[in-house]
């Protein structure tokens, strides 16, 4: 564990209370709470009240939590600040104008630069745990063409988002995860030959890109992407 004022990765973490009989488990190399993902320190604090069922469809009063838990955050030695949940994006500028270090609250912020990767005929998938909480502005995209290039995938009826929106949420095996979102992302590919790469704003899917990325041969980035893309550019 880092020491209190170590140089770490920084964590907005929800609430997760704990699920009676469950076995606490080391996060795995690869997920966003792993500090073997970075090879850097990982610290994390949990923003109060930050249940998953408050923070998908928006709870505006959780943005004082929010500021606070990124405050003890720097003071313990974060060099920069990411979020458990990619719909923290929501209080991404508040978060931003209170530290002084880099926040990166969702991997949605990619998604701009993404786009201007990719030929101006190909589209980006988007894959979101419950798209109907999904707003524009959480997308960050004014220009209509640039929007029509996006196209998102849900995993609303997945096994994970099921537990999710429980208090408190029961684990989730990787392979049931993995299962969905392999699911999802064929079916979007189907839909959409034209897809080009695809973009995770679920927190809980950096261990399944490997397997999209076999299937698809094509790029997949997440939230991890975007703190080790931080990260190397502050160390």
């Amino acid at each position: 564990m880092a020491s209190p004022t170590q140089r770490s990765l920084g964590i907005l973490n929800l609430e997760r209370g704990r699920v009676a009989g469950a076995t606490l488990r080391a996060p795995l190399s690869g997920s966003l709470m792993s500090p073997a993902t970075y090879d850097f320190p990982v610290i994390s604090e949990t923003v109060v009240g930050a249940w998953v069922d408050l923070v998908v469809p928006g709870a505006p009063e959780l943005e004082p939590a929010c500021v606070a838990a990124a405050k003890r955050l720097v003071e313990r030695g974060a060099v920069a600040i990411s979020a458990n949940c990619g719909y923290f994006v929501r209080h991404q500028a508040a978060v931003a104008a209170a530290v002084d270090v880099p926040v990166l609250t969702s991997s949605l912020l990619l998604l701009p630069a993404l786009l201007r990767q990719l030929p101006a005929a190909a589209k980006l998938a988007v894959v979101v745990a419950q798209p109907k909480h999904i707003s524009e502005d959480m997308l960050g995209i004014d220009d209509p063409a640039a929007r029509a290039r996006v196209v998102i995938g849900g995993l609303e009826d997945s096994v994970l988002v099921r537990n999710e929106n429980m208090r408190p949420p029961p684990p989730t095996d990787i392979a049931d995860v993995e299962k969905d979102v392999i699911t999802c992302t064929a079916r979007l590919r189907d839909s959409y030959p034209d897809i080009a790469a695809f973009l995770f704003e679920c927190t809980a899917l950096p261990l399944t890109a490997p397997a999209v990325r076999r299937m698809t041969g094509l790029p997949v980035y997440d939230i991890t992407t975007l703190c080790r893309m931080t990260l190397a550019s502050v160390l």
